[in-house]
């Protein structure tokens, strides 16, 4: 079998849970933090962030829907400044207004390595 990135990819079960389950604390003090509307979703539902310790906290958060996006457009769901954002997406809005979403560097740089670890785990190398 051939890996992109071996580490992450052959990690044990529990090497995996807790390294999900750091990065699920983490965006949920950043977003809590730094997204006004994620804020007030998850003071309605009586949550705080240290009330999220591990991905079996996840049924405590508050869902995001598609309308979430349109409601704080356009840039109201970024959890970074706008001088850090590199890309942006958005939507053409043919069934309402539309959608936009940031990306930082970081972000790019995390989806880069994902597409190659993907691409890798179906075979694809350097000469495909």
């Amino acid at each position: 079998m051939v890996y992109w990135n071996q580490t992450c990819e052959c990690m044990s079960r529990e090497e995996m849970h807790k390294l999900q389950s750091d990065r699920l604390v983490n965006t949920v003090k950043r977003i809590y933090h730094n997204v006004p509307h994620y804020r007030e979703k998850m003071q309605k539902k009586g949550i705080e962030p240290g009330d999220i310790k591990s991905v079996e906290d996840l049924s405590k958060l508050p869902f995001t829907y598609k309308q979430d996006l349109r409601d704080t457009y356009p840039f109201g769901m970024f959890a970074a400044p706008l001088s850090e954002i590199i890309r942006i997406h958005a939507s053409s809005g043919t069934t309402g207004k539309q959608t936009v979403v940031g990306y930082t560097r970081k972000d790019i740089d995390t989806w880069a390595e994902v597409m190659a670890r993907t691409l890798t785990s179906a075979g694809a190398d350097r000469s495909s």
